[in-house]
Parts: C-alpha cells; structure tokens; sequence
C-alpha cells in the first residue's frame, strides 16, 4: 500500500482532480483545506524571519488543498500520477503543486471499494 499526497495551489481544479484521481483507482480520497509557511511568508514582507504565532493567524491567507488516498500498488501510484498531470499539466512548474507518495506498512479500518463500513 502507498499513501498519495498532492498539495494543489489552483483549487480551482479540485472537482476535476477528484474524478480523475477515481478513474485511476484512488479510493476513499480525502481533501482538507490546508496552508504553507511559505506562502504566508512570500505574501507578507512585513512578517519577521522567525514570526510568531499571531504575525501568522494576522495575515490574510492563501489556501491550498491538499488531497490524500492509500492506494494498493505501485501500477495505481503510476496511474494516480498521469491523471493528475492530465488535470495540472507538469507538476515540475512553478506554483502547480507538489505530489509525494509514502509507503503504508499497516493500516487500521481501511476498507477497499465496495465494502460496508
């Protein structure tokens, strides 16, 4: 098994890339709103190198998505990667988003495709 994370900056493409990511096999995708440092970092040139906790939540923030799915093999990583460049284009460009892939060596409560819970 193999986790699949993707940090999407245009959330824009979420809807397309939920499809596409369930045409490729991806099941029980989950998606949660998220932000990073250094956005909050880049759109603010007032924030100190070393900022606080309230220099952070006073700024107006950008928010990514970042989608997430265990997947059984590496064939279905392969296929989870193509669907989501269909969708981005080339994840190498500036600002497209970023996809990393850990491997599962246990999990708990996960059902495949079908199964009740």
């Amino acid at each position: 098994m193999q986790l699949v994370v993707l940090v999407v900056d245009c959330v824009e493409m979420c809807p397309a890339l939920l499809e596409a990511w369930e045409k490729a096999g991806a099941g029980g995708i989950t998606i949660v709103e998220s932000v990073g440092l250094g956005r909050l970092q880049a759109m603010r040139d007032d924030l100190p190198l070393m900022p606080s906790l309230r220099d952070l939540l006073s700024t107006r923030e950008e928010y990514h998505r970042t989608l997430f799915s265990v997947v059984p093999d590496e064939h279905t990583v392969d296929r989870v990667i193509a669907a989501t460049e269909r969708v981005l284009g080339d994840l190498n460009r500036p600002n497209s988003g970023f996809l990393f892939v850990v491997p599962v060596s246990r999990a708990v409560g996960l059902r495949q495709a079908g199964q009740a819970r």
